[in-house]
């Protein structure tokens, strides 16, 4: 199997989706919107409406939002997190088969957070065509139809399905269908799209662990297991800097298609894992433990070992150059760890992260019969 960027960042995609309790989250949210800043507000006396809004991005893009000034509207399903934002205007509806709410209502700007299928997103950018003056589509680099081992830019080819009309969202066709999704809004709006691709996304509110676990292992110190080559580049961004980036591409109507991949510069698996023991404090000790044998010891890559991809599959990097020309900034690595570790207080934070047992069970293997 081709271990793709399309299959990982499906699971990903997939993990950061499930809603933690709605009071809580609603409580976490309140407290990382408390130090928003203050100052110019280009958004003031506009209107934006963003489908979806509750679920992770959602969120901070909607703190992003008010802090800029911003009237902001919420259209989705009400099932998850609906006490979220009780102050902001709420429309109910499906994107599949009931978007009422939104007819005859017009806003300066939409952001879809939640289009995964072409004719879902057709549908709401047709339907709001004559009424907003931009449409952002947040989509994913896994769009991209990548062998492994490349670099991509928004240029490079993207997934095709051999039927375009299927609407099963799977590791295969969810890249397929994304980019689909793009040339969707793109054709009701020429002009008028903005298409994001991010790569992982990760920070405070991520409750899938494919980020989180790192701060969490580190900060309990001791020996912990280090994944594969500590050179490895790996590749996030903080999902508050994803949704400084969205509002800046409105504030300044700018369109087109951009990777927004990072951190920026790079950094490797080696380097985070010490950032995060700097940072917290930790008095933890590292063991790498080489792909081949942490794949004899049944650990899985990506998901339940975050952030780790064996190098015997190949996977790309995709160039987010363009973005960082068109004002997409990066805050430091320390601050996403230092904001992930104080945010995470819920099991359902770490995933299905390496849980202790294994770990242990893994060490014991290479201390004990290994060396």
């Amino acid at each position: 199997m081709v271990f793709s960027r399309r299959n990982f960042l499906f699971a990903s995609a997939l993990g950061g989706a499930s809603a933690l309790n709605s009071q809580a989250l609603a409580a976490s949210v309140s407290r990382l919107g408390a130090g928003l800043p203050t100052g110019a507000q280009p958004g003031k006396g506009k209107s934006m409406l963003i489908l979806g809004g509750t679920r992770f991005l959602g969120p901070h893009l909607v703190n992003a939002a008010l802090a800029a000034g911003w009237t902001v509207t919420l259209f989705n399903r009400g099932k998850s997190n609906p006490n979220m934002f009780p102050d902001l205007e709420k429309l109910k509806g499906d994107r599949s088969d009931d978007l009422s709410a939104l007819e005859g209502r017009k806003w300066d700007a939409v952001i879809d957070t939640s289009g995964y299928i072409p004719r879902h997103v057709k549908m709401s950018a047709e339907l709001l065509a004559e009424n907003v003056g931009q449409y952002v589509f947040i989509s994913t680099v896994s769009v991209y139809d990548d062998p492994g081992g490349m670099v991509l830019d928004e240029d490079s080819p993207v997934g095709v399905l051999e039927d375009p009309t299927m609407e099963k969202v799977t590791g295969e066709s969810y890249g397929p269908l994304k980019a689909l999704c793009e040339q969707a809004a793109e054709a009701a709006m020429p002009g008028r799209v903005t298409n994001i691709r991010p790569g992982l996304i990760v920070g405070p509110l991520d409750n899938s662990g494919r980020f989180t676990y790192w701060p969490w292992r580190i900060a309990k110190g001791g020996e912990v297991l280090a994944p594969g080559n500590p050179n490895a580049e790996i590749e996030y961004i903080d999902a508050r800097d994803l949704a400084d980036f969205t509002l800046h591409c409105i504030h300044e109507k700018v369109h087109g298609v951009f990777n927004a991949n990072g951190p920026g510069p790079r950094v490797s698996m080696q380097e985070l894992l010490h950032g995060c023991k700097m940072v917290l404090g930790s008095d933890a000790s590292f063991t790498w433990i080489p792909d081949e044998k942490l794949e004899e010891y049944g650990v899985g890559a990506w998901i339940e070992m975050p952030l780790w991809i064996p190098a015997a599959y190949p996977h790309s990097n995709a160039n987010s150059q363009k973005a960082v020309a068109a004002g997409l900034v990066y805050r430091p690595s320390g601050e996403t760890i230092r904001d992930t570790f104080d945010w995470e207080d819920h099991p359902k934070a770490l995933g299905g992260s390496l849980k202790a047992e294994k770990e242990a069970e893994v060490l014991d293997n290479w201390h004990n019969r290994e060396r």
